[in-house]
C-alpha cells in the first residue's frame, strides 16, 4: 500500500523560530531516504516554505498557499495553481477597507511572487510580519490600490486583533466563492484570517497529489483550522499537542509538540519501509 505523509509547517512541523529542527531534518531525511514520500501543506509560499524546511531531502511536491499553488521543488515545476478572479478581489478589498483590517497581498505579476502591503497602514501586526521576513526578495511596497491588486492574487493574510477581523470573518466565510480560515496566530496573540479561491484548500492539494502519485492512503498532521479540511480528506490525522482542542477532536490521534518534534518522532515509530 503506497502511503503519502502530509504535514502542515507552522505550529506543526516547524519551531518558534520558523524553522524544522535539526533533530527533525536528520530523522525525516533518514526516512525519506528509507522510501518514505512526505511533504508538506501550508499557507506559505514556495520560497518562504523552502527556507523554513532547508536541508529536508523533499521529493514529493508540496502544497503552497493552503491549497493555491503545488509545486515541485525538485524540477521547479507548477503543476496546479488557482488565483482570485479580479472581481472578486476588488470585492474583498473592499469589505477589509471598510472594517479597517490590515492585511497582505500574495500574488505574482509576470512571474515574479510578491508580498504587497499598503505602506502607512501597517499595524504592529503587520510589521512583525514584514520584519520576520525582511531580507525576503518578495516584499513589495504599494502606495496605490492598483499597485496593491496588480497581477495574480493567490489570497489575502490579515493579521490583528480577534473582535476585528471577525467582522469581516462574518461576511466573507459565507461566501461560496471564496474559503476564509480565521484562526489565533502561531507566533503571537493577534489572530490571521486568510482568505483564497474556493477551489484552493489543503483538501484540494491532498486529492491532487494522492491521483498524481498513486497513493492508496494519505496521513497528515495539523494544528489548526487551515488544516481541518486536509483532516476531512485523508485516511489518518493526527493533532500535534498544540493544536486546537476541536481539532484534536475530529483526529485520529494526538502526538507530541511542535517543539518537541512530535511529527518526526512519531513517524519514525510508525514508519515502515
Amino acid at each position: 500500500m503506497k502511503t503519502l505523509y502530509v504535514s502542515d509547517l507552522d505550529g506543526t512541523l516547524l519551531t518558534r523560530e520558523e524553522r524544522v529542527s535539526a533533530y527533525s531534518i536528520e530523522r525525516l531525511n533518514r526516512l525519506i531516504d528509507s522510501g518514505m514520500l512526505f511533504t508538506f501543506a501550508t499557507a506559505r509560499s514556495a520560497q518562504s516554505a523552502f527556507r523554513a524546511t532547508a536541508g529536508l531531502h523533499l521529493h514529493a511536491p508540496a502544497i503552497l498557499y493552503n491549497g493555491g499553488l503545488i509545486y515541485n521543488f525538485e524540477k521547479g515545476e507548477t503543476l496546479f495553481h488557482s488565483v482570485l478572479e479580479e472581481d472578486w478581489k476588488w470585492y474583498i478589498f473592499s469589505i477589509l477597507r471598510e472594517k479597517r483590517i490590515a492585511f497582505i497581498v500574495f500574488g505574482a505579476v509576470e512571474g515574479k511572487e510578491r508580498l504587497v502591503w499598503y505602506t502607512g497602514y501597517e499595524t504592529p501586526g503587520i510589521r512583525r510580519y514584514l520584519f520576520r521576513r525582511k531580507n525576503d526578495g518578495r516584499l513589495t511596497p504599494a502606495n496605490t490600490e492598483e499597485e496593491l491588486l496588480a497581477g495574480y492574487v493567490f489570497y489575502f493574510k490579515c493579521i490583528g486583533p480577534r473582535e476585528q477581523l471577525e467582522e469581516a470573518w462574518n461576511i466573507l466565510k459565507y461566501d461560496t466563492r471564496f474559503i476564509c480560515i480565521y484562526h489565533p496566530e502561531p507566533y503571537s496573540s493577534d489572530f490571521w484570517m486568510e482568505i483564497s479561491p474556493r477551489v484552493a484548500s489543503k483538501a484540494t492539494g491532498v486529492r491532487f497529489l494522492r491521483e498524481r502519485l498513486g497513493c492508496d492512503r494519505v496521513v497528515c498532521f495539523g494544528d489548526s483550522s487551515n488544516d481541518s479540511d486536509m483532516f476531512d480528506v485523508c485516511d489518518e490525522k493526527y493533532a500535534v499537542m498544540n493544536a486546537d482542542e476541536w481539532l484534536k477532536a475530529k483526529s485520529t490521534g494526538v502526538i507530541g509538540y511542535c517543539e518537541e518534534d512530535g511529527v518526526a518522532k512519531w513517524l519514525e515509530a510508525n514508519f515502515r519501509p
